[in-house]
């Protein structure tokens, strides 16, 4: 009995020393972020398209989505501008723009591609700091459908609440799930079920689409198309080894290239310089690249100086890939050669 008592006040003991006197307690439970109402805030503005006036509103608010036990676990933002004076919703559609990251809110297609307002930029050139200038945006959708601009969970002013964290939303199904119950929500609270519904997603925004558009449909939710820009569905295009990232970039370096005249292409326009950069990448590049340190000497140069592989440089090859068919000497890291 003795025996087994000291054993015990020696563990104790023990335990006590790890953890110290002034070792913190175990942390307690977050508390619940109180769940606010949904709200929103309505303006009406004009905005002139091909010579057309369109009157419509802009509502920036906040929707609620429930988890599974029907409870509010986040709180999303979002920016829609509907055009005014729509009798019946049936024959206008409605879209639902994000951008991707993951990690980013909608911002750059809100206030950089298709919403009825704009910031001048000094694109192709750096645009410089603040401030900025907003006017009406001539590229804008608002013509065809009626915007929904969405902040994913976590970005923008979209915010788990109640017993939620950001760990609720982040993964991939988490997120798929949280934009599913929102454009379902939207729809409800707005009367748009019978409206044509189509979903506009750039970057990992598209990678979100190919899944979020199934998990619609198979909720019940029929979506009449989907738009994807700067589409990326298949991420081992940037695993190494791959030359699908190069022979996809090369089109854009010769674009830019062009644009700081960098370049020549005997007087063709820029269409018709880049289809023809475009048939040289898939088509004699592409083949180099593949053949690898098997390709011909006839097809490989020596590098100039600076180039990686040349004496001081932290690469061992010294050759890169050339071809006399090369669209006039664009992108000289990989042509040596004008057509």
């Amino acid at each position: 009995m003795r025996s087994t008592l000291a054993l015990c006040l020696l563990c104790a003991g023990t335990l006590l020393a790890q953890r110290g006197p002034g070792a913190p307690a175990a942390p307690a439970a977050a508390e619940p972020t109180p769940v606010p109402p949904e709200s929103a805030s309505v303006t009406e503005h004009e905005l002139t398209l091909d010579g057309k006036a369109l009157h419509y509103a802009a509502t920036a608010g906040t929707l609620l989505i429930d988890d599974e036990q029907e409870k509010p676990y986040g709180s999303i933002f979002y920016v829609a501008y509907t055009l005014a004076g729509v009798s019946d919703p049936r024959t206008r559609p409605v879209t639902f723009l994000y951008n991707g990251g993951p990690g980013s809110a909608s911002i750059p297609l809100h206030m950089a591609s298709v919403g009825p307002m704009r910031v001048v930029t000094a694109s192709p050139e750096a645009s410089g700091l603040a401030p900025y200038q907003l006017i009406a945006n001539q590229y804008s959708l608002l013509d065809k459908s009626d915007l929904v601009f969405v902040d994913a969970p976590g970005t923008g002013f979209s915010r788990p609440v109640g017993k939620a964290t950001i760990r609720n939303f982040a993964g991939t199904d988490q997120d798929v799930q949280a934009f599913l119950k929102f454009i379902e929500r939207y729809i409800g609270v707005n009367h748009r079920w019978n409206s044509p519904k189509f979903l506009f997603g750039e970057s990992y925004g598209t990678t979100r689409s190919a899944a979020l558009v199934d998990a619609l449909e198979s909720d019940g939710v029929a979506i009449n198309g989907v738009v994807l820009m700067s589409t990326i569905l298949n991420y081992f295009t940037l695993a190494p080894g791959s030359d699908a990232v190069f022979i996809g970039n090369l089109p854009t370096y010769a674009a830019i290239a062009e644009h700081y005249e960098k370049v020549q292409h005997k007087g063709k326009d820029l269409t018709a310089f880049l289809n023809e950069v475009r048939a040289f990448a898939r088509g004699p590049y592409a083949e180099a690249l593949a053949q690898g340190h098997n390709l011909p000497a006839p097809q490989v140069e020596p590098s100039p100086p600076g180039w990686p592989g040349t004496p001081g440089s932290a690469s061992s090859s010294s050759k890169r890939p050339t071809c006399a068919s090369a669209p006039c000497g664009f992108a000289r890291s990989c042509c040596a050669t004008a057509a």
